[in-house]
């Protein structure tokens, strides 16, 4: 899609993304290029595609962020970044810009003073937050990408650090593997059965659960290893541990790999 210049308003510099191109992208256009279709259907399809059009509005409307000479572009949000000074990034520091700069991609579930919040969620059940609930901020899409940006910063020659700035992925890879493997039993048996909503208490749970354990999990192979959270950060255990392991797991479990716990996702959360 990016070499047949979708994501490009100037068809003579096909290698880019811009304001104008996000925005106005087709269902159909995405459709082919994600080879979404009968039989191999993308869960959230539809809601894919809104986050990409809004994506393009979000960098239209904050030029002073993403722009590039006459083009408004998310990659600048690199330079932004790097502009910042010699010292390394701290990856919390990533997810506070990014998560101030897209804030207007995600659906308004839960909003500020007017900004919605993404994967944030009230949860209502027993906690203290009064009567609009506690604030339960998970944002597992948005610090997916911060750990999706570290590689390319790096090939730049921009240091990154303080990885555990970061929380676990409360993703259905993760939270399906504590379920899988026993650690996270329901108390309903019926409960795995349910095609539950995202804002869910129990999903809320679960998800809330799923970064607890992964630090503790985490803690547990650094212990083994005989390294330290610098030299064995959360991010590499997920990487070249827990994903590869939950999905072993939940291929010999059931057909395709699906996840233990089902989730009526529009494709913006997990």
């Amino acid at each position: 899609m990016l070499a047949a210049g979708l994501f490009s308003a100037d068809p003579v510099d096909p290698l880019r993304a811009d304001a104008t191109a996000l925005a106005r992208l087709g269902d159909e256009e995405l459709a082919s290029g994600l080879q979404h279709g009968e039989g191999n259907e993308l869960a959230g399809f539809e809601g894919r595609c809104a986050l990409l059009r809004r994506l393009g509005e979000a960098v239209a409307l904050r030029d002073t962020l993403f722009s590039a000479g006459s083009d408004l572009r998310p990659g600048c949000l690199f330079d932004a970044l790097i502009d910042e000074g010699d010292a390394p990034l701290a990856a919390d520091h990533i997810l506070a810009v990014i998560l101030d700069a897209l804030a207007p991609i995600w659906p308004e579930r839960v909003a500020v003073d007017g900004i919605p919040l993404g994967d944030t969620w009230r949860y209502t059940e027993t906690l203290t937050g009064g009567a609009n609930g506690d604030l339960v901020p998970l944002h597992t899409m948005a610090q997916a990408l911060v750990l999706s940006l570290v590689e390319p910063l790096l090939w730049a020659g921009v240091a990154v650090d303080d990885f555990d700035g970061l929380t676990g992925l409360a993703d259905l890879v993760h939270g399906g593997l504590f379920v899988d493997a026993g650690v996270l039993v329901p108390r309903d048996p019926d409960a795995l059965s349910i095609a539950w909503d995202a804002g869910a208490a129990f999903v809320l749970e679960w998800r809330a659960l799923t970064v607890a354990l992964l630090d503790r999990l985490a803690a547990r192979v650094r212990a083994l290893a005989e390294l330290d959270a610098h030299e064995l950060p959360l991010a590499c255990v997920m990487q070249g541990g827990t994903v590869p392991l939950a999905r072993k797991i939940a291929l010999e479990k059931r057909d395709a790999g699906r996840p233990p716990l089902g989730i009526a996702t529009d494709g913006t959360v997990i």
